[in-house]
């Protein structure tokens, strides 16, 4: 009899689990909000949106890639997203140098790194077929230390559940009334981005640091800078970004300072 009963007790956890798959399937959890941007926050401006063409590239090296240059295409990578950086899956692309160029012109280079855009993959420029189409985050820009020739980009895919780390760049506004400047002081810029882990569908093309409020010898640090609430700082919150520093002695105050120390 002991030995029967404890059979039956052993089947008991059995039972449970299955019931808590069946119920589990009966009451399927809800799939979260999708994240958006905040009305009183940057946002990407839709104006600036542009598809990025490819075509498929099936080796790499200096003498492909220097032919690829050669005939006005950049040798690209895309990269799967692994903890907020590139890992597997990697496809092996071109891009047109003309389009890349115009983009990292146009926005920066700072801001194109920011941004989001649509690559489609075809077999060759010009054809209607597209092999892939994916959201993607330039990653890099490597660009030629004598003539900024557009060297290779690298992207990294951008599905939505994706948490990507971004150096967001700095835009400074209110420096008109800031009270600090109004009295002769000037600005001393510590940091001109600042690197955030983020949700693909929110990630910001820049974020303001307003100054208007600032005095002579006040400062903002990273954890005052206003972003998206799902966005997780990387760096110490503690570190600052901008200060308003004492004025600057000018060249011929110098000089009247030393002809009167010579009286």
């Amino acid at each position: 009899m002991l030995l029967h009963r404890s059979a039956h007790l052993l089947t008991r956890p059995t039972r449970l689990r299955l019931f808590s798959q069946c119920a589990a399937l009966l009451h399927p959890q809800p799939e979260p909000d999708p994240l958006t941007y905040l009305p009183d926050l940057p946002k990407p401006d839709t104006k600036h949106a542009e598809t990025i063409l490819a075509i498929p590239r099936s080796i790499s090296g200096k003498n492909i890639s220097a032919k690829e240059r050669k005939v006005g295409r950049v040798p690209s990578i895309v990269f799967e997203q692994e903890d907020g950086q590139h890992g597997g899956n990697k496809r092996l692309i071109s891009v047109e140098t003309n389009q890349i160029k115009k983009l990292v012109n146009h926005l920066g280079r700072s801001f194109f790194l920011s941004r989001l855009f649509d690559l489609e993959v075809r077999p060759e420029f010009g054809s209607d077929h597209v092999v892939e189409k994916v959201r993607v985050l330039p990653r890099s820009v490597h660009l030629h230390a004598g003539t900024d020739a557009i060297l290779n980009v690298t992207f990294i895919r951008a599905p939505s559940h994706a948490w990507l780390k971004v150096e967001v760049p700095l835009m400074f506004i209110g420096d008109d009334v800031s009270p600090g400047l109004k009295k002769g002081a000037y600005l001393n810029i510590i940091k001109r981005k600042v690197k955030y882990l983020c949700p693909a569908d929110v990630i910001p093309p820049y974020i303001e640091v307003d100054l208007s409020e600032l005095d002579v010898g006040q400062k903002l640090v990273m954890g005052d800078l206003k972003v998206h609430p799902a966005l997780k700082l990387v760096q110490s919150k503690d570190e600052a970004v901008v200060k308003i520093a004492g004025a600057r002695v000018s060249e011929q105050q110098k000089k009247e300072k030393a002809s009167e120390k010579k009286k």
